[in-house]
């Protein structure tokens, strides 16, 4: 009898999720089937979780990282993400064995992307378990990402590498969530705190007066003046790098949602405005990966990118008015249908990434070969951006 309920409810909420999907444009039943089949035979060709799939290579293999590169909680996240939107246990058993593999990295305190590295699979873990061992490695990862906040530059420091003195980059907005979450916690407001002072001060020293975004903002460690301004991974200084855009666009919603302060609601807005307002930005919603790139339309799309727009987008809808809302709704649609067309999706091949042509880090392109590429954050932002579609009404 036990059996027949199990069965009979997961019938019925297949076919309420199905109901729902018909309203919407997009086969979402069929990209979560292939996107499963994906990553299941990525798990089974590689079974040692110490070894990351990071990016396709242009060679046609996987370029792998180890536990302590920024982008090492993407994959494990996407298997949560997947255990999400199938309830097949055999993502649950593997996101729990790939994330164990990055449990280390909660004492780093070398790196701000402890956000990327540990809140995505641990808070994904967590949702779906409420283990507290995962409750104490959020925690400790939050500790260890304050230890790089100085009080008088009012920021957290990204990089420690010279010949940059303080250096802050737009990603870091993407990392606040984890302080929020261990403030939820724990109790302790000084995460928040942190979070807070960080977002206001970058919203005041990392946009240009159209709300695009400089990627670096070098400070001063001593005073907390600005000392420059540059854009790293992008074309040039002034140009609006995509990945940045869109990584701001994500963080202030979240700090909207946080936080509820209606400063960072108006922040993301005007970010949504200077991407979809762009004379640069194409009608199927995937970005160039520089909007100031100057061989537009003859230059590379960054599909990484539109997923993390259609994700910010999905969320955003629900904090503004109806016709605000509608158009970040079908804004995002459009990306989603785009990047569940042939050009943009493999349902096979592709050394089972899900999103191809996504761009990495431009300048160091030729060394990582992450240029019209599959990148593990591209797959992750998709699926996230496709579970919110399938939850918008």
């Amino acid at each position: 009898m036990g059996q027949f309920l199990k069965k009979y409810i997961s019938v019925t909420l297949c076919t309420l999720l199905f109901i729902q999907v018909k309203a919407q444009k997009i086969e979402t039943l069929k990209i979560i089937k292939a996107a499963a089949s994906q990553y299941h035979n990525a798990v089974e060709n590689n079974l040692d979780s110490t070894k990351i799939p990071r990016s396709t290579k242009p060679n046609d293999t996987v370029y792998t990282v180890n536990s302590s590169d920024w982008c090492s909680g993407f994959f494990s996240g996407t298997l949560w993400l997947l255990y999400d939107l199938t309830k097949d246990d055999f993502f649950k058993k593997t996101a729990i064995n790939w994330s164990k593999a990055l449990e280390q990295e909660q004492y780093n305190t070398t790196t701000h992307d402890l956000g990327f590295m540990m809140y995505i699979p641990f808070g994904e873990g967590f949702k779906n378990t409420k283990s507290d061992a995962y409750k104490n490695i959020i925690i400790q990862s939050a500790k260890s990402l304050a230890t790089r906040f100085h009080p008088k530059v009012g920021v957290i420091k990204s990089w420690d590498f010279k010949p940059y003195t303080y250096p802050v980059i737009i990603d870091n907005m993407m990392n606040l969530e984890l302080l929020f979450e261990a403030s939820k916690l724990t109790g302790d407001k000084s995460y928040k705190r942190i979070a807070v002072v960080h977002a206001d001060k970058t919203m005041a020293n990392h946009f240009r007066k159209d709300y695009s975004s400089y990627h670096v903002v070098d400070y001063d460690s001593i005073t907390g003046k600005v000392i420059k301004k540059q854009t790293n991974q992008g074309i040039a200084d002034e140009s609006a790098w995509a990945r940045g855009q869109a990584w701001g666009l994500y963080g202030y919603t979240l700090m909207y949602r946080y936080t509820k302060d209606k400063k960072y609601l108006e922040q993301a807005n005007h970010i949504a405005d200077f991407i979809l307002n762009h004379s640069n930005y194409p009608k199927d919603g995937v970005p160039y990966w520089d909007f100031n790139d100057p061989k537009i339309p003859n230059t590379y799309r960054d599909a990484s990118a539109g997923a993390i727009i259609a994700s910010a987008l999905l969320e955003l809808k629900k904090y503004v008015k109806k016709e605000r809302g509608t158009k970040y709704y079908q804004q995002a649609e459009t990306i989603l249908q785009t990047l569940s067309s042939p050009t943009y999706l493999a349902e096979t091949g592709n050394n089972n990434f899900i999103i191809k042509h996504c761009v990495g880090n431009w300048p160091r392109g030729k060394a990582t070969g992450e240029i019209d590429a599959s990148i593990n954050y591209g797959d992750y932002y998709y699926l996230e951006a496709l579970k919110r579609y399938i939850e918008t009404k």
